[in-house]
C-alpha cells in the first residue's frame, strides 16, 4: 500500500493528476478496509484523492470529499487538532479556487485564529494559514488588508527561519505579487528580482520555484510594458520546464500561455494564436475540458481568433 502511495506522490508531482488519481484512490479503499473509515490514515488518503481532483478543476467532487474529511476529523480528533485545521483549510481552497470568497475567508479566519491560540502566533502553520487569507483578500482586490498580512507573514518568516528559507521567499514574492495588483510596478519588480536571485542561489536555476520566481519578474515586466524583457524571461522559462518537468506538466502549460500573451501584446498575432492553440490542446488532454485554465485558453484564443480575421 505505501509503495502505491509513493508512486501516487511522484505522479502527482509531475501533474500528472489523472493518473495520481488511479493511485490514491486504490489506497484510500485499501486503507478504508483495513483501518476503517475515520481512521486518520484513511481520511489522508481521502485529501489526497481529493487534492487530485482539486487539481483538476472537479471541484464539486474535490469540495465533497474535503467536508467529509474535515467532519470526520472533527469528530475523531476534536475541533482544534491540527488535523483538522488543515482539512479545513483544504475545503477554504477549493471555495477560493472556486471564487466563493466569502466562504474561504470564514474558514481561513477559523483555521488563522485557532492556529493562534493553539500552536502560537509564529508557528509555520499560523503563518501559512495568515498566507492564505492574505491570498483571498488579494483575490477580491482588498490590497492594503493583503499587504498588512504578507508584510506580517514575511517579517515573521524572516526572524523565525531566516531570510533564504524557501518560505520565506515564497511570502515575499506573494507581497511582490500584491504590489503589481496596485500598480506599484517598481516595488513589486525589486521584490521579485531579489526572489528569483536568491532562489537561484540556493535551489539552483532550473528548480520549479525559480522557474515560477522567474516568471512572475516577466509578468512585472508585460505590466510595464517591457516586451523583450519579458519574452525573453517567458522563453527561458517555458523551455527549461519543457526539459525538467515535460511538455505537458501543468507549469509548462502556464509557461506557454504567458508567452503566447507576449506575443499577443505585441501584435504577433500569428505567433500568439499558434501557441496558444497548442497550450489549449495539450491542457484539454492534461487537465480535462471543464479545467478552468483550460477554459481560459479557449477563451484567449477564439477572441484572438476573432481580432486576426476583423484586421485582415
Amino acid at each position: 500500500m505505501n509503495l502505491v502511495w509513493k508512486f501516487g506522490m511522484c505522479l502527482y508531482s509531475d501533474g500528472r493528476y489523472n493518473e495520481a488519481e488511479v493511485s490514491f484512490m486504490e489506497v484510500a479503499k485499501r486503507r478504508e478496509k483495513v483501518l476503517g473509515a475515520e481512521h486518520p490514515s484513511t481520511l489522508t488518503g481521502m485529501a489526497n484523492l481529493a487534492s487530485t481532483y482539486r487539481n483538476q478543476g472537479r471541484w464539486k467532487e474535490a469540495e465533497e470529499l474535503e467536508v467529509q474529511v474535515m467532519e470526520t476529523f472533527k469528530r475523531v480528533l476534536g475541533e482544534e487538532h491540527p488535523e483538522t485545521l488543515t482539512s479545513t483549510a483544504n475545503l477554504a481552497s477549493t471555495y477560493r479556487n472556486q471564487g466563493r470568497w466569502k466562504e474561504a475567508e470564514e474558514l481561513e479566519v477559523q483555521v488563522m485564529e485557532t492556529f493562534k491560540r493553539v500552536l502560537g502566533e509564529e508557528h509555520p502553520d499560523t503563518l501559512t494559514s495568515t498566507a492564505n487569507l492574505a491570498s483571498t483578500y488579494r483575490n477580491q482586490g482588498r490590497w492594503k488588508e493583503a499587504e498588512e498580512l504578507d508584510v506580517q507573514v514575511m517579517e515573521a518568516r524572516k526572524r523565525v527561519l531566516v531570510e533564504e528559507h524557501p518560505e520565506t521567499l515564497t511570502s515575499t514574492a506573494n507581497l511582490a505579487l500584491t504590489y503589481r495588483n496596485q500598480g506599484r510596478l517598481k516595488e513589486a519588480e525589486e521584490l521579485h528580482v531579489q526572489v528569483m536571485e536568491t532562489r537561484k542561489r540556493v535551489l539552483g536555476e532550473e528548480h520549479p520555484s525559480t522557474l515560477s520566481s522567474t516568471a512572475n519578474l516577466a509578468s512585472t515586466y508585460r505590466n510595464q510594458e517591457r516586451w523583450k524583457e519579458a519574452e525573453e524571461l517567458d522563453v527561458q522559462v517555458m523551455e527549461t520546464f519543457k526539459r525538467v518537468l515535460g511538455e505537458e506538466h501543468p507549469s509548462t502549460l502556464t509557461s506557454m500561455a504567458n508567452l503566447a500573451f507576449t506575443f499577443q501584446f505585441q501584435g504577433r498575432n500569428g505567433e500568439a494564436i499558434s501557441l496558444m492553440e497548442k497550450c489549449f490542446q495539450l491542457r484539454k488532454r492534461v487537465l480535462g475540458r471543464q479545467h478552468p485554465y483550460t477554459e481560459k485558453s479557449l477563451e484567449a484564443l477564439n477572441e484572438w481568433q476573432i481580432e486576426n480575421v476583423e484586421t485582415l
